[in-house]
Parts: structure tokens; C-alpha cells; sequence
């Protein structure tokens, strides 16, 4: 499993910004990111691999970002099961904490994308920081618990 793409956003409903490497804390989330507060849904985590399904279905070609989570994954499909594990990226640890339910804006990017993204975890994961950690494009994911 391997750390695919990296994007925040400022401001809510703002535009996504994807990076090569970001600071990932406990009090801030994904440095410079608006939902970075402390809680359930600090850090979302999207499946390349269920996002690839996704945009099968819809037949459309769309960037990740238009899901608008803040990492994106590889080698991996997210399921109920998986809630309460670890998820590690170097020095990073997120817990797992629930499904992120895709939202009715997602039709507004894509007609057809928010029920596309409702079946088997396709719309991605909520994670809480346990501990601080740098994060690069490329990087090696476990999941672990």
C-alpha cells in the first residue's frame, strides 16, 4: 500500500490544492487544511482503487480531487472492518474511525457521482490523528489492529 496524492482545501467548499508533502497533527490535522480541528472526520482517506470502480461506473474521467479527501491511497479497498485500526504512514498514525458518507455535492461536481460513491466504502474513510507525522507522495502505508 502506498501514499498516491496528498490535496487540502482552505476554506470550505474551496478549491482543492494537492501537494507533494504536508504536516499531519493532532491539534491541526493536515497542516493548512479547514476541517484539520481535533475529532472523528480530521483526516479523509480515499481508495484509488475504489475511486477507478467509481469512475467506471459513471463512465466519466475525473480527477481524485473531485472527491475532495486528503489522501489518496493505493493497494487497498476500505470496508466496515476496518473501523477502529491503525492506519500508519512512517512516523503518522490515524485511527479509523467511519465510512465518509458521500454528500448530495458530489452530484454537483458529477451528476450520478454521490450514488456511485455509496456502495462498499467507495466514497472513502474518516480518520482521527493519534500521533503526529510527516507525509510524502510515495510513502509506505500498513494497517494494522
Amino acid at each position: 500500500m502506498q501514499l498516491t496524492d496528498i490535496a487540502i482545501r482552505k476554506v470550505s467548499k474551496g478549491p482543492m490544492k494537492t501537494l507533494s508533502e504536508v504536516m499531519v497533527t493532532r491539534v491541526a490535522g493536515l497542516n493548512g487544511d479547514f476541517r484539520g480541528k481535533p475529532g472523528k472526520r480530521q483526516v479523509t482517506i480515499l481508495s484509488q482503487e475504489q475511486w477507478d470502480i467509481t469512475c467506471t461506473e459513471i463512465e466519466a474521467d475525473l480527477p481524485w480531487t473531485t472527491r475532495r479527501a486528503n489522501l489518496l491511497v493505493s493497494g487497498v479497498s476500505f470496508n466496515k472492518d476496518m473501523v477502529g485500526k491503525l492506519i500508519k504512514i512512517g512516523s503518522l498514525i490515524l485511527i479509523i474511525t467511519r465510512e465518509t458518507d458521500p454528500c448530495p455535492r458530489m452530484d454537483q461536481q458529477y451528476l450520478g457521482l454521490t450514488q456511485a460513491l455509496i456502495p462498499n466504502w467507495r466514497g472513502g474513510i474518516c480518520c482521527q490523528v493519534i500521533a503526529d507525522g510527516r507525509v510524502k507522495i510515495g510513502d509506505e502505508i500498513q494497517i494494522v489492529g
